[in-house]
C-alpha cells in the first residue's frame, strides 16, 4: 500500500507537528507554518522515509531544508546525512541555495557551515554532514537518526547509496530520510513505491505558481505541455520502463532536441491498416528528416485510427508541409492500392513502395542501435504517443501491432540505413 501525503490536511492540525520547534517568539507560530502548502509539512503517522515525487519549481528544496531544521530545532535529530549526486550539489542546492540550509529559519538558529570539514554545526549542536552519491562508500561507518537525499533519480548508483544509507540510519527511536526528486522510471523509485514504511507526495511544478515568474510559467506550458518530458519534469510523473523493450523513455528524453538542424533529406513514411472499422489498427504517418551530419530528426507523427482518403490526405499535405523528397509506404497488404490512394490525392509526389520481408523486431533492431550510438533524435512536441509505443513494444509479449513505430522505423532505414537514403545534394532550411 501507498501511503500519500494528503493535501487537504488543515495547516493548523499539521502545525501540531511543528509545536516543539524553536520560535522567533513566544506563542509565535513558526514563519514556515504560515508559507508553506499543506503537501510540504511532513506527513503524520510512524513513517521511515517520505518520498516526494514532483516538478521543477514546486518548492522541494525548500520542502527538504525546512524538514531538517524542523527535525534539528525539535532535538529530534543530532546527526543528519546530506547526500546529493557531487559535494557541490550539496553545497550549491541544499546549503548555499536561495531555499536551502544557510537560508531558512531564523538567522540566530542558523548552522554554520564549515568547508573544509563537509560539515553543518548548529548552535544546538547538532551536525549535517555532506555526502556525494558518486563516493558512496563514505556512508560506510557513519551513523545518523535523519537524512535528506536530493535528486535521488539522477544517481549513477541510487541503489547503492539507498543500502549504505539505510546500514546508517540507526539512531534515535525512529530515524527518518526525506527525498526530494524530479522522478524518473528508476528501479529504486518503482520499489519505493510498493514500499508501505515510504509516504509519497506527489506535485506538480504548477503547484507553486504563485512564487514563478509569469514568464516562465508561459514558456514552459507553451514547450513542453503534453510532451512525456513535461509529464516527468514538470508534473512529476514517474514514466513507465516495459523489460525487454528497445527503447527506454530516459534514452528517448536524452535524444530530444527543441528544433531539428538544416535537414538535407525528408520521408514521409507510411505504415498503412488494411481496414477501416472500430477495431481497425492504427496508420502510421511518421515524418523523418536527415541532417548533413548523417544524423535523423523525427519530426512529426500523424499517425492514427484513419480511412484511407484521410491518411493519404495527411501525408501529402505533410509532404508538402515539410517539402518532403518521398513518400515511403509498405504495401505488403495493400500492394499497388496502397500507391494509387496516394496518387489520387497527388500524382506529381515521389514515391515508394517497401515490403516488410523480416519480422518487425529484426527491422526495429538496427534503428534501436541507432538510437543507441545518439543519431537519431526527436523533437520536443507531439510525439508523446509514438515514444510511448517505442518504449512498451515487446516483440512476442505486445499483441497490438506497433504502427506509429513501424512507420518510423521505415522512414530511419529509408534515411539511414538504405543505400538509397545517402544524403542528396538537395537541402532545405527548417
Amino acid at each position: 500500500m501507498i501511503l500519500r501525503c494528503p493535501s487537504f490536511y488543515i495547516k493548523e492540525k499539521l502545525a501540531g507537528i511543528y509545536n516543539r520547534i524553536t520560535r522567533p517568539g513566544k506563542n509565535q507560530p513558526d514563519p514556515w507554518l504560515t508559507t508553506a502548502r499543506p503537501e510540504q509539512l511532513p506527513p503524520t503517522g510512524n513513517w521511515q522515509t517520505w518520498l516526494i515525487l514532483a516538478g521543477r519549481g514546486f518548492g522541494k528544496t525548500r520542502t527538504g531544508a525546512e524538514t531538517i531544521r524542523g527535525w534539528i530545532m525539535s532535538g529530534k535529530c543530532r546527526r543528519i546525512a546530506l547526500i546529493s549526486g557531487t559535494e557541490s550539489d550539496v553545497r550549491r542546492v541544499m546549503i548555499e541555495g536561495e531555499s536551502g540550509l544557510l537560508n531558512v529559519g531564523p538567522a540566530k538558529d542558523r548552522p554554520k557551515y564549515i568547508p573544509s570539514l563537509g560539515k553543518l554545526v548548529w548552535p544546538n549542536g547538532a551536525v549535517a554532514q555532506i555526502f556525494s552519491a558518486d563516493q558512496y562508500q563514505q556512508l560506510r561507518g557513519p551513523q545518523f537518526d535523519g537524512a535528506w537525499i536530493d535528486e535521488l533519480a539522477k544517481f549513477r548508483y541510487p541503489q547503492e547509496v539507498w543500502d549504505q544509507l539505510s546500514f546508517g540510519l540507526r539512531l534515535g527511536e525512529n530515524p527518518q530520510c526525506i527525498i526530494t526528486t524530479t522522478p524518473r522510471p528508476i528501479n529504486l523509485i518503482q520499489h519505493m513505491l510498493k514500499d508501505e514504511d515510504v509516504v509519497v507526495t506527489r506535485g506538480s511544478t504548477f503547484d507553486n505558481a504563485d512564487n514563478l515568474s509569469p514568464a516562465f510559467i508561459k514558456t514552459i506550458k507553451k514547450n513542453y505541455d503534453g510532451t512525456r518530458l513535461g509529464a516527468q519534469e514538470l508534473y512529476g510523473e514517474v514514466l513507465s520502463q516495459t523489460e525487454g523493450a528497445l527503447w527506454t523513455h530516459e534514452q528517448l528524453d536524452a535524444l530530444r532536441v527543441p528544433e531539428p538542424p538544416t535537414l538535407a533529406r525528408i520521408v514521409v513514411a507510411i505504415d498503412p491498416a488494411t481496414t477501416n472499422h472500430t477495431g481497425s489498427d492504427e496508420t502510421g504517418v511518421v515524418v523523418v528528416g536527415l541532417a548533413h551530419d548523417g544524423k535523423a530528426y523525427v519530426l512529426e507523427d500523424l499517425s492514427g485510427k484513419l480511412p484511407p482518403g484521410e491518411w493519404a490526405r495527411q501525408a501529402v499535405a505533410s509532404f508538402h508541409r515539410w517539402k518532403a523528397d518521398r513518400i515511403v509506404a509498405e504495401v505488403n497488404k495493400g500492394g499497388d492500392l496502397v500507391e494509387r490512394i496516394i496518387r489520387s490525392i497527388d500524382p506529381t509526389v515521389s514515391f515508394k513502395a517497401v515490403r516488410a520481408t523480416r519480422g518487425k523486431l529484426t527491422r526495429a533492431e538496427p534503428v534501436a542501435a541507432l538510437y543507441e550510438q545518439g543519431r537519431v533524435f526527436h523533437v520536443n512536441k507531439g510525439l508523446e504517443t509514438l515514444e510511448n509505443q517505442m518504449c512498451t513494444f515487446v516483440s512476442g509479449v505486445t499483441t497490438k501491432s506497433p504502427d506509429r513505430l513501424d512507420a518510423l522505423v521505415w522512414g530511419v532505414t529509408e534515411l539511414i540505413l538504405e543505400k538509397q537514403g545517402q544524403v542528396a545534394p538537395k537541402a532545405y532550411l527548417m
